[in-house]
């Protein structure tokens, strides 16, 4: 599944990633803080454990001074600036010191030392930031107060820190990704449903199927019921508006066949303008009635016709109603081809290019089918005289037509292409390799079932 920036899809998952991080950024710095807690108080325990071996290993000799304290079990205390220092001072300054001192010494708090143990940081040798844990010392055999003093570097803290916070943002990101992926399965597999919907109405918009089926989740069959009630009564709408065509027809029709069997039974110049005038309204009927079913029928979804059937069918009406001539007619191309349409609408078009070529053709008319990104393509040449490129621009003017010649019934060229512009297609006029007129519609072609 592709995310689109503007599907729900990529909405849910962008939402739930943003929440998952930020969740994750705020528990790392929350552990990060918590760890550097612990860390720093182990180090403070360690520093009090050396400060209380500082003061049980200090003692006063027969002369009434501070002896040296034995070793504190930490060599670090003998390697120069190595981080871990003690000190011993009295009022008049430093008395003793480590060997890791060198010739540093520790800076004194800000606030006077007393009896309890006072944590303060300061710099120390090479640049070293120092966290100092120090507290006042008095002994039996001295009138004096001894201040003890250990000192470790902080760098220990900031390193198990950073070694920590590596750790939790190596871990908490996996975590974060997986739950994204996780949120990605869970987002496609919920809106599964819903991604059933467009191919359900691809199939009844290319006329495989008339209503959307199968089962949908109960948060998405609402819409699926509401779908299939539009289309229900689109069809219902569509039906009514065919049959008020139908009855306009046979109302108008019935009133026209009376004028045109009354001038027909009549002689005179007035009765000739009647007839003239009652062919036109008749052909006005026939042009405007064929466009309003067209119109209807053109909007309804499901509809899928076969051509080559179509094509057949007419074929052999055409045979029988022209079989004082016979035409040689050869089929060819992709005869699986189906229109994406009503039948009636087909059977129209091709009826009236099929019926124009047998009636100008001379000895072969030829159909070829084809299909192409979508489109159908029927090309319909015969081998009879065929017309000018201004007669073909003409016939492109509505109402103009060249096929009234010879007798035969039919919408004409003029209204072919009008129809066929209602399903957003089109009627080429071309001259014929036969070397008659080749005639091009172009339609909306269905998928091959």
């Amino acid at each position: 599944m592709i995310l689109r920036t503007r599907s729900l899809a990529f909405r849910l998952v962008a939402g739930a990633a943003v929440l998952v991080a930020a969740g994750l950024l705020i528990g790392s710095y929350a552990l990060s803080i918590l760890f550097h807690d612990y860390v720093e108080r182990g180090f403070d325990a360690r520093l009090a454990i050396m400060l209380e071996s500082l003061i049980a290993q200090s003692d006063i000799d027969d002369n009434g001074e501070l002896s040296p304290p034995k070793a504190l079990g930490d060599p670090r205390f003998e390697q120069p600036y190595s981080g871990w220092y003690w000190q011993i001072a009295t009022k008049d300054g430093p008395a003793l010191r480590s060997r890791s001192l060198w010739d540093e010494v520790l800076a004194a708090p800000k606030q006077p030392v007393t009896g309890n143990p006072l944590t303060y940081e300061t710099g120390g040798p090479e640049r070293q930031h120092l966290r100092v844990l120090t507290r006042t010392v008095t002994f039996p055999e001295s009138p004096q107060i001894f201040v003890m003093s250990i000192a470790g570097d902080v760098a220990e803290i900031d390193q198990e820190t950073s070694r920590f916070n590596r750790t939790v943002a190596w871990a908490l990101g996996a975590l974060g990704l997986m739950l994204i992926i996780v949120v990605f399965a869970q987002v496609r597999f919920g809106l599964q449903p819903l991604g059933r919907i467009p191919k359900a109405l691809a199939e009844i918009r290319t006329g495989r199927a008339d209503r959307l089926a199968g089962s949908f989740s109960a948060e998405v069959e609402p819409l699926a019921d509401e779908i299939n009630a539009l289309l229900d009564h689109n069809r219902a709408v569509v039906e009514r508006a065919r049959t008020h065509v139908g009855n306009l027809a046979h109302a108008l029709k019935t009133p026209l066949a009376v004028l045109t069997n009354e001038a027909a039974a009549r002689s005179g110049p007035s009765t000739d303008a009647v007839r003239r005038q009652t062919e036109i309204m008749r052909r006005h009927v026939d042009h405007h009635l064929a466009r309003a079913r067209t119109a209807a029928r053109a909007g309804v979804l499901g509809a899928r016709t076969p051509v080559a059937p179509v094509i057949d069918d007419l074929k052999r009406t055409l045979d029988a109603i022209y079989r004082d001539r016979p035409v040689a007619v050869g089929i060819e191309g992709a005869r699986d081809a189906a229109f994406r349409g009503e039948r009636q609408d087909l059977e129209e078009m091709l009826g009236n290019l099929l019926d124009n070529a047998y009636k100008w053709a001379k000895a072969r008319v030829r159909v070829h089918i084809a299909v192409r990104d979508e489109r159908l393509a029927v090309q319909v040449e015969d081998d009879g005289p065929g017309l000018t490129e201004e007669e073909r621009d003409a016939v492109a003017q509505r109402g103009v037509r060249f096929d009234e010649a010879t007798p035969g019934s039919g919408l004409g060229l003029a209204i072919v292409r009008d129809v066929a512009e209602l399903y957003a297609g089109g009627l080429a006029l071309e001259s014929s390799k036969l070397g008659g007129l080749s005639a091009v519609l172009t339609l909306p072609a269905a998928p091959s079932s």
